[in-house]
């Protein structure tokens, strides 16, 4: 068995594993960022929705996002629309951006390898993780490290496999199809709310350019037990809704992925070991959209990781301003976030209707700050204060939790 010492190992090359393997790399540890698919983002699992502010702040240059400035809304009886005058949510060309992040990384000194699968976790003789074993090209390789950065997505490939954490309990489960298209209003996104759409969910149309959307599907699990992919290809069947105005449609490619709405429950520092992205959960639970966090997040990791090497302790005392920082950064926000999704499950199609209206009530700022879960007190007494309706005041006293 081939055998090779790096101060970090990354497992996943998504933009959580990226991001941290450029921090840490970049800080001065040598890096092997690990990605079991033949090239990054060979297989998309995400439709790509983030916030332009994000990105900007990440670099990632404009040819990799789509600008959307206008958001629709659309129940069984209602429909609204909000309009900005500048652009400020995107949908993202998710391989192109991938790429840029791994690159990125590869720059600042980390080594990647592709189609390489972890097999196996190192523990040394008191159980702590102290590396990792993967199979690639039908070679093994043993990649031993200081701490490892489960980036994994979803699977949590690591921390499963050190008995840390099992499957996630509540989880977004979406399909959606790549599609060129005759007619589309390209600065504008669709949400599709009510149980024709989706129970326990939405349907969205998301424009990627002039010509090409992404329509899906998205179903929480264990809410209902409608499978994404069927319901989708019965919207577009039937052309419901706003897909009806799209003209033609050419199906181009299809997505399927699984996204953590268990909120923020797990833990995520260990001795030499965190997660980040998917793994750790920093999702956004009303769109279900987490990349800005995993980048966002993949970076503190790297930097806390750079940081104990050169300290020479990585306990998980050592590793735990990670935790700290991401927690102080989004957690109350992410809760708060969950109390309006724990509403928005249960509604009826006829609530639907009318909690679109609340919607309406709000300004392209106010609903961004809305939708992106950023829940500052502040912002929420003075969008109590500034809507005369009750029931905005309602809603927002709900989400501050008085």
């Amino acid at each position: 068995m081939e055998e090779l010492n790096f101060d970090v190992v990354v497992v996943g090359g998504g933009p959580a594993g990226s991001s941290a393997a450029h921090m840490a790399a970049k800080s001065g540890c040598t890096v092997a960022l690990i990605e079991k698919e033949k090239e990054i983002a060979q297989t998309v699992r995400t439709s790509g929705v983030t916030w332009i502010s994000d990105i900007k702040k990440f670099g990632i240059p404009e040819e990799c996002y789509n600008p959307i400035k206008k958001f629709s809304f659309c129940s069984p009886k209602n429909s609204v629309k909000i309009s900005g005058e500048i652009a400020k949510a995107a949908v993202l060309d998710v391989r192109k951006t991938y790429r840029f992040l791994a690159n990125r990384a590869k720059t600042s000194g980390s080594e990647l390898f592709t189609s390489t699968n972890v097999t196996e976790v190192l523990k040394d003789n008191t159980g702590k993780c102290v590396g990792v074993i993967a199979k690639s090209d039908g070679k093994q390789i043993q990649f031993n490290s200081k701490v490892v950065i489960d980036a994994s997505g979803f699977v949590s490939v690591i921390a499963k496999e050190l008995g840390y954490v099992t499957q996630w309990k509540k989880f977004g489960a979406g399909a959606e199809f790549e599609v060129k298209t005759e007619k589309l209003e390209h600065d504008n996104w669709w949400l599709m709310v009510g149980q024709e759409y989706s129970p326990a969910g939405y349907a969205w149309i998301f424009p990627t350019s002039k010509d090409t959307a992404r329509i899906g599907v998205g179903i929480g699990k264990p809410d209902s037990d409608v499978d994404p992919t069927v319901r989708l290809n019965e919207l577009l069947e039937k052309k419901l809704g706003p897909i009806k105005d799209l003209g033609n449609i050419e199906k181009i490619e299809f997505h399927y992925g699984l996204i953590p709405n268990d909120g923020l429950s797990r833990k995520t520092v260990y001795d030499n070991l965190i997660l980040v992205g998917d793994s750790a959960g920093q999702a956004n639970p009303l769109v279900l959209e987490g990349i800005r966090y995993a980048i966002r997040f993949g970076e503190v990791a790297g930097q806390v990781t750079a940081d104990a090497i050169k300290n020479g302790d990585t306990t998980e005392a050592s590793l735990n301003p990670y935790e700290k920082e991401w927690k102080r950064a989004i957690e109350s926000k992410i809760n708060s976030a969950g109390k309006v999704q724990n509403r928005w499950v249960g509604l009826t199609d006829d609530e639907w209707d009318k909690e679109l209206s609340i919607i309406e009530e709000l300004t392209a700022d106010e609903f961004l700050d809305f939708i992106r879960a950023d829940f500052g007190v502040s912002k929420m007494v003075k969008l109590a204060t500034h809507h005369p309706k009750m029931i905005v005041r309602q809603l927002f006293n709900m989400v501050k939790g008085t």
